[in-house]
């Protein structure tokens, strides 16, 4: 086994994610990993050269926290480094009697079943690839406004069960063209490694969730990362109609609960398995 130490991320670190998330081809950028590390707090492993080689983050919202970017460098894997940080993060959460919550890929649904995870709900990842204009002018039936200064988020505590305004507020200014409100839901978004990601997207009705995305999207060049959760397949249905391929599906996964928190039929859109 390699030698390596556990340590905290600190901003310092911030070029080594980066290239974590770049080895895994995921598609943090590092604004992406200074909101992270700005809200909540990461673990790592680094080689005696100062080489970060694995990662976990912690964010805490309310009650819970969320447990993201569980990495490990290719060239280090299947030694252990994962399930090390994993452990220390919900070790901590425990102690501050936090509920780790996380969004698994297939792969690492496998191990977070392992560590008693369990599942409660499903969403889809789409990517639009190239350059084109598809969006420009879509089929939207009553126009989004686009947001300008505070918006209310009280609707997203219901949904996502806790409040991350500040998050909320740190992705409205990531992406502004992409931002959107209505009385009944908005929609935000942020610039990424590979392709821009819309979400979340919080809305009290589908049809108000389809009237944000299209507008949202007519704002937005491709390429576009966008994760749809399973109770709306006119989206899916619509984005695939559209050009959006289907990549992989998540699972959000809970310890020591029986649910996830929130609401999730007000959700349509995830911020990104690794924010929530």
């Amino acid at each position: 086994m390699t030698a390596s130490t556990e340590h905290a991320l600190r901003p310092e670190h911030i070029p080594g994610c980066y290239a974590l998330s770049k080895a895994a081809s995921w598609n943090q950028n590092e604004a992406d990993w200074r909101l992270m590390l700005d809200i909540g707090h990461g673990l790592g492993l680094s080689l005696a050269d100062g080489t970060l080689i694995a990662s976990t983050l912690v964010l805490p919202y309310g009650d819970f926290a969320w447990i993201s970017m569980v990495l490990v460098h290719p060239a280090h894997r299947r030694q252990g480094h994962a399930s090390q940080l994993l452990r220390t993060a919900i070790a901590g959460l425990r102690a501050r009697a936090l509920t780790p919550v996380l969004d698994a890929t297939p792969a690492g649904r496998k191990v977070y079943r392992q560590e008693g995870f369990r599942d409660t709900w499903t969403f889809k990842r789409f990517l639009k690839t190239g350059t084109d204009d598809v969006f420009r002018h879509p089929p939207v039936k009553r126009e989004a406004n686009e947001v300008s200064g505070e918006v209310d988020f009280a609707l997203d505590r219901e949904a996502f069960g806790a409040d991350r305004a500040p998050l909320l507020r740190a992705l409205q200014q990531r992406l502004p063209q992409a931002a959107r409100a209505q009385p009944n839901g908005f929609v935000l978004g942020r610039d990424g490694r590979e392709a821009r990601q819309i979400g979340p997207l919080v809305a009290r009705d589908a049809e108000t969730a389809m009237e944000l995305l299209q507008s949202a999207l007519a704002a937005v060049p491709a390429p576009l990362y966008v994760d749809v959760v399973y109770h709306a397949p006119q989206l899916h249905e619509w984005l695939q109609a559209n050009g959006f391929a289907l990549q992989r599906p998540f699972t959000r996964m809970v310890l020591g609960g029986e649910r996830a928190p929130g609401n999730e039929q007000l959700v349509y859109l995830v911020a990104g398995p690794e924010l929530g």
